[in-house]
């Protein structure tokens, strides 16, 4: 059946270079017909994958590397995903099922528009089934095949890591399809209200689950590493955040085109750009010049091939975008004190903070290249990226607040000084009772302005109370995630500011105060699982009335003769406790279990704000305008920005 799965990814192949031909021809029936038959092979060939994980299938190559017969059955079917084969087997997927939901969603009575979009779409999909099906074939055999395989990562066998890489992948490659959309619109010549109308449930279907993915595996490092923290500035971290920074500013710079028309030179430009960074994230990831926790591969040969494949489109991309958008309209003017002037400068602010994610990821990559060994480090994100943050978070409510076109300056003035003069007062009295410091207060004051910016402009739409239920999705989009950020910053600032930790070392009957809890080992004993046996700790947690019963564990995987820690945390509603098992010793005659003790105050606001954000996102999907009727014949074009001529319409 494998072999089955293997032909069908190569006629997917051919239905993507058919989609191609027709599409940038301008022929949408066939482009679309070639899509949906696409997205059926490449089903058959990843579910046929997946197949071959479930019956232990060790003749497939991949099977073998990334599986084992003891394997529970959840973690053999995220196997087929859990590596770098089946990763990208699953890229091509999500990839040829955006070029078919575009094939299905799109209707803006412009075919040409329309049918090339598919044809971009599927000249990405035809480089991932290249690299796919010659650099990184999952579906290769081996003979004789082995009784039993080595199994996968003990670190990836975790609920939400099985979940983390589908939802990445929706927003990297639905990424690709937001720069579809614009390759398309730079032929034909026109970024305007009816393109952003089109373009923007794309941009939120890839933001959306990029921002899920990204929270999943920040809770996963949280849980599973036994770090005690939810961000360490990882570079594969940061290779995730990059695209979502620039999403972000897509986002609003794509309401300022939908809306006036204008930005659409800088629109387009983010949508390349948020492709290019989704493809540098691949890179970086799977081609080893990265050393982390859960980078794919370690071939520099696919590396450099995926390096090329960046170079490629990406440099096609910006070529494109130089040639065609001095021909892009501007739309009206505005002045700097506007909704406008306040959208540009998050954008800019957007794009500020993007490169210096970039610079400090690559820049140890530079260093090394020229002999010299040099490490960047949360330092230096706390001295950079924060500050450029900080701007940003001031600037959103402004932007709700300002009127398009010209505001006026002196209401906005007094209105924030009033406004940040209670919220000042508010945070000097957290910082008095909580000990935080200073610093903390800025976050702290910051969080606050993004929940009253939030709550102001739902009052605004809706003077009266019973009204605020019937306000558009879109306003509630809006709202709900910026108010989802406000949390998100005082979860952030109040657990890296309070954050209490200690490494004890107990034996049994010990205790020993942690933040306040009476924490006593009962005892360690030995527990075993389908495919792993551990250690496991029973600690007896006590403050006041409050009891918590904690059973951290390091655990050892046989098959992939791996260490793991599984941590215990105990939720009060205000904070985490948090505890990591770590090695034993014998001292005198007894035996001593170090443990690292944590308490996370309010860090459950850092992931329920980003809940807030995703799903403000998808309230925002909803929230569109009906779309025009589909027409036959295509809008005449102005001539300053005639369409580029590839083929005749067939």
């Amino acid at each position: 059946m494998i072999e089955v799965g293997h032909m069908a990814a190569f006629l997917a192949l051919a239905a993507c270079l058919v989609q191609t031909w027709y599409g940038l021809r301008g022929n949408r029936a066939m482009a679309s017909g070639m899509a949906y038959s696409a997205l059926g092979l490449m089903s058959v060939a990843f579910g046929l994958l997946i197949w071959s994980f479930i019956v232990s299938d060790f003749s497939v190559a991949l099977v073998t590397a990334n599986s084992h017969t003891f394997k529970p059955l959840a973690y053999k079917i995220a196997g087929a995903w859990g590596n770098h084969e089946g990763s990208m087997a699953l890229w091509c997927l999500v990839s040829i099922g955006f070029a078919a939901a575009g094939a299905w969603r799109l209707q803006t009575g412009r075919q040409a528009f329309e049918a090339r979009t598919l044809g971009v779409q599927g000249a990405v999909s035809v480089g991932s089934l290249v690299y796919l099906l010659f650099a990184s074939n999952p579906f290769l055999r081996l003979d004789p095949a082995p009784l039993q395989g080595n199994g996968l990562n003990p670190l990836l066998q975790d609920p939400g890591l099985a979940i983390h890489p589908p939802m990445l992948y929706l927003g990297y490659v639905g990424f690709s399809f937001v720069f579809a959309l614009a390759a398309a619109g730079l032929i034909e010549g026109r970024i305007d209200k009816t393109w952003a109308q089109a373009t923007r449930p794309f941009v939120l279907a890839a933001w959306v689950p990029l921002s899920l993915g990204i929270a999943l595996g920040s809770y996963w490092a949280y849980y599973e590493l036994g770090w005690g923290g939810w961000w360490f500035w990882d570079p594969v971290e940061n290779a995730s955040l990059m695209p979502w920074l620039l999403g972000s500013a897509l986002l609003h710079s794509i309401i300022v085109t939908e809306k006036r028309g204008g930005f659409a030179a800088w629109t387009v430009l983010l949508a390349v750009l948020a492709f290019c960074f989704s493809i540098l994230g691949a890179f970086l990831v799977r081609s080893g010049v990265l050393t982390s926790v859960h980078a794919f591969a370690i071939d520099p040969l696919r590396g450099s091939l995926l390096l090329a494949g960046l170079m490629a489109y990406g440099g096609a991309a910006l070529a494109l975008f130089a040639w065609r958008a001095p021909a892009l309209k501007g739309g009206p003017d505005w002045q700097f004190i506007s909704r406008e002037g306040a959208l540009m400068v998050n954008n800019l602010v957007f794009f500020v903070a993007t490169v210096t994610v970039l610079l400090g990821t690559i820049f140890p990559l530079l260093a090394e290249a020229t002999g010299r060994q040099m490490s960047v480090g949360t330092p230096y994100f706390n001295l950079t990226f924060a500050p450029i943050m900080a701007v940003l978070l001031f600037v959103l409510p402004l932007v709700q607040a300002s009127s398009w076109g010209a505001t006026r300056p002196e209401f906005q003035l007094i209105r924030a000084a009033v406004v940040g003069g209670a919220i000042g007062a508010l945070v000097l009295l957290m910082l008095w009772r909580m000990t935080l410091p200073l610093g903390a207060g800025v976050g702290l004051g910051l969080g606050l302005w993004l929940i009253y910016g939030a709550g102001r402009e739902l009052l605004r739409r809706a003077i009266v109370l019973p009204r605020v239920f019937t306000l558009p999705a879109r306003v509630w989009g809006m709202s709900l995630a910026h108010l989802g950020i406000g949390l998100f910053v005082i979860g952030a600032v109040v657990q890296t500011s309070g954050r209490y930790e200690q490494t004890v070392a107990l034996e049994a009957g010990q205790s020993v105060v942690v933040a306040g809890w009476s924490v006593t080992l009962d005892a360690v004993r030995s527990a075993e699982g389908p495919n792993w046996y551990a250690d496991r700790a029973t600690l007896i947690a006590r403050k006041g009335s409050s009891s918590a019963r904690l059973q951290p564990e390091k655990r050892y995987y046989p098959a992939a003769r791996m260490p793991t820690t599984e941590t215990a945390i105990h939720k009060t509603g205000f904070g985490d406790l948090y505890t990591a098992l770590g090695d034993r010793r014998n001292l005198d005659g007894k035996t001593i279990w170090t443990f690292r003790v944590y308490y996370n105050p309010l860090i459950d606001l850092i992931f329920f704000g980003v809940f807030l954000m995703a799903l403000g996102g998808v309230f925002a999907a909803f929230g569109g305008r009906k779309a025009p009727a589909r027409v036959d014949i295509d809008e005449p074009v102005p001539v300053s920005a005639a369409p580029i001529v590839l083929g005749p319409a067939e």
